[in-house]
């Protein structure tokens, strides 16, 4: 099944008590929760939190019946969180079960979806190990650069010993 942003929006007003099938939701509510929303989403993807949610590019570009096609996992964490957001403009207070479930799933998902930044290593900085011993640099703790024969030539100040 493929969920939707509205699919979201109702798990997030079921968990604060104002589900859909008891109170009726005014369009206007629809459309606040799914602002905050987009703006949760772009926050976490701002943070390096990729999960293919697709952001609008103004807020009446935004659409509530939009698949969102973000993995499974990350549903939950999507409602809880969204839920702890919109609860205070509602006049209501989250249970404490509430934010220790939204803060559990955001840093489970936060864990599963960042990577870390590649970083190149740069001349001279890789250790040799304990064993690497050359035969003409005894106390050399770093591994040198090779010598590339196309670039030495005669003419070059490198000598052989």
């Amino acid at each position: 099944m493929a969920y939707t942003k509205r699919d979201i929006v109702n798990r997030a007003f079921e968990e604060i008590g104002l589900a859909g099938y008891v109170f009726d939701l005014a369009p206007q509510q629809l459309e606040g929760a799914l602002q905050r929303l987009d703006a949760m989403m772009a926050t976490w993807n701002g943070k390096g939190i990729r999960l293919r949610y697709p952001l609008p590019s103004s807020n009446a570009a935004s659409d509530l019946d939009q698949v969102i096609g973000v993995p499974d996992d990350a549903l939950e964490a999507m409602h809880l969180n969204l839920a702890v957001r919109i609860a205070p403009g509602y006049g209501k207070t989250v249970s404490p079960d509430t934010k220790a479930n939204a803060q559990m799933s955001y840093k489970a998902l936060l864990s599963r979806s960042t990577f870390p930044t590649e970083m190149q290593l740069g001349d001279m900085t890789i250790p040799s190990g304990q064993g690497n011993k050359g035969w003409r640099y005894y106390n050399d703790a770093f591994l040198r650069q090779p010598i590339d024969p196309l670039t030495v030539g005669p003419d070059s100040a490198l000598t052989w010993e």
